[in-house]
């Protein structure tokens, strides 16, 4: 991270775009550079890397971008560090940032007003893609609007897609409960207004299933698990 910032302070005239995959990792960066300002200063004032970072590889690509002493842009960043109030910082340190990218719907909502205290309600919060570790499941066709009215377009070409059937209060039983696969609904059977959550089978999954083809599926999703569903909690 300490290389990543140095690179974004060194360029902070060129950021166009500041992105994460999810929220949470804007506030940590925020805190990271709030411990570490100082030193990515005087990197940039000296043009040497601080000898805290040790791993070659980091060395070698930073002695590309640090390439020689600029006093005057430090000053500027110490500046900008240096206020008590770190309200609005991203939008000082990059001036020509135009969005925030990121992940902040489900738990990462609780990051938003973060986001907005440090970029001053100025740039937009743009989540782009719903998504998991096993594959893409959807993109947002309007990546500008609020984040509170966020919905994705599920994409059938990513993944085979099928839904549990939710209760009112949003849950299925006990959380020990086994999944029955008789209890499953395609896509084309969800009903408006419902609760699911979301089953995936990919292709480099157990199933080579390509069911659906041209056409798309228009979804308001919310992220009301807390837990992931493993394996084992499907009854095969």
């Amino acid at each position: 991270m300490y290389c990543q910032l140095l690179s974004g302070m060194i360029h902070r005239q060129q950021v166009l775009r500041l992105g994460a995959v999810f929220a949470s990792a804007f506030p940590c960066a925020i805190s990271f550079l709030k411990c570490n300002w100082v030193s990515l200063c005087n990197d940039i004032r000296t043009g040497k890397l601080s000898p805290v970072i040790t791993d070659s590889g980091c060395r070698l690509a930073i002695s590309s971008i640090l390439k020689s002493v600029d006093p005057h842009l430090a000053d500027e960043i110490e500046n900008i560090c240096s206020r008590r109030s770190w309200k609005g910082i991203v939008c000082n340190l990059c001036p020509k940032a135009k969005y925030i990218e990121a992940v902040v719907t489900g738990s990462m909502s609780q990051y938003i007003p973060a986001l907005e205290y440090y970029s001053m309600g100025k740039l937009p919060l743009v989540c782009t893609m719903y998504a998991s570790s096993e594959c893409y499941l959807g993109v947002n066709l309007k990546p500008l609007c609020d984040p509170a009215n966020v919905s994705f377009t599920l994409l059938p070409n990513m993944g085979y897609y099928e839904f549990i059937p939710l209760g009112k209060d949003e849950t299925y039983g006990n959380e020990d409960d086994m999944i029955s696969l008789n209890k499953l609904v395609d896509l084309v059977h969800i009903k408006t207004g419902c609760y699911y959550e979301l089953v995936v089978t990919t292709f480099s999954g157990q199933f080579f299933i390509t069911f659906f083809k041209n056409t798309c599926y228009y979804l308001q999703l919310r992220l009301v698990s807390k837990q992931k569903t493993s394996n084992h909690k499907i009854n095969t």
